[in-house]
């Protein structure tokens, strides 16, 4: 089931609440407890979530990049086993509604919650005012389950974490987080079709998460709309070589020569083979380009 209208109103439910962003190790720990729960008491899973992110309504001035957009977290979450997503608009108003309100009308009267699973962080409502022991207080039938931090070599598993790893192109660490290499999507846009040019036809993809991970040059993997996945290598940066100065997405597939544009795409960087940088002529960034491609064919093997 895809994003759901929030005028839904699932009954008997077992809720998980939380950003998901990434639905990385520790969102998929949430799961398993999550899916446990509604078998053993013959609930609905539900994930409660939140778009845009709290951040960016409430302290802008904190807010981190999102990991995905909001269909591809929604695609996650589906793909993981989730019954059903409900999506709240956050909003200023939403934002201002009192940890008891949100108790009264969320949890109990619009998702039914049986049993409510959360994050050992968990905080709700207004100035995050609430926690799992006002629920208790308010709702002492409703089941609590808090689920405890997720840690991999000796370090929580966070999105926040996953961010700083993109940033500087540890594409592989923050796999491991993820559980999956990371991706971004986007539609297949018009080029300067240098690419072809030089026997390296390339699909310019516009990046749509707000997440940008570092400059550089990465061994892909691309999924197309019909569900193919071609191995591939890519640029992310400004092209320095050419006179750039917008960052772009430029992806050769391998063994692969179709007409893309308009296509949604799914790229996934696998591993990160060098830094981007200028050349001296065409010929060399061509060259280059070659040895880039047989780098990512051998890591992609």
């Amino acid at each position: 089931m895809s994003e759901t209208d929030p005028r839904l109103r699932p009954t008997d439910s077992v809720v998980a609440i939380g950003n998901f962003d990434g639905v990385h190790l520790g969102h998929r720990a949430l799961l398993d407890e999550l899916f446990a729960t509604g078998r053993r008491l013959g609930a609905i899973p539900v994930v409660y979530t939140f778009d845009p992110a709290p951040t960016a309504v409430v302290a802008p001035q904190r807010h981190q990049a999102r990991l995905q957009t909001l269909p591809n977290r929604v695609a996650r979450l589906q793909e993981a086993g989730v019954a059903r997503v409900e999506v709240e608009p956050f909003t200023a108003a939403f934002a201002a509604l009192p940890a008891e309100a949100f108790v009264t009308r969320v949890l109990i009267e619009r998702l039914g919650a049986r049993a409510l699973v959360v994050g050992h962080d968990f905080r709700f409502g207004t100035m995050r005012s609430g926690d799992v022991a006002l629920i208790r207080r308010m709702a002492p039938t409703l089941e609590l389950v808090e689920v405890p931090a997720v840690e991999l070599h000796g370090d929580p598993v966070s999105s926040s974490r996953i961010r700083k790893l993109l940033a500087k192109g540890e594409v592989a660490a923050a796999a491991e987080l993820l559980g999956r290499p990371w991706s971004f999507s986007g539609p297949v846009v018009s080029g300067q079709a240098r690419g072809r040019t030089i026997g390296f036809p390339t699909a310019n993809v516009a990046q749509r998460e707000e997440m940008v991970a570092a400059a550089g040059v990465y061994a892909i993997r691309a999924t197309l709309p019909d569900g193919r996945v071609i191995p591939g290598v890519a640029n992310l940066g400004t092209r320095p070589t050419v006179g750039g100065t917008e960052r772009s997405a430029e992806a050769h597939l391998f063994d692969f020569d179709a007409d893309l544009y308009g296509q949604v795409l799914e790229i996934s960087l696998v591993a990160r083979l060098r830094d981007e940088r200028a050349f001296a002529s065409i010929a060399e960034l061509t060259n280059q380009i070659r040895l880039d491609a047989a780098a990512a064919r051998a890591r992609l093997a």
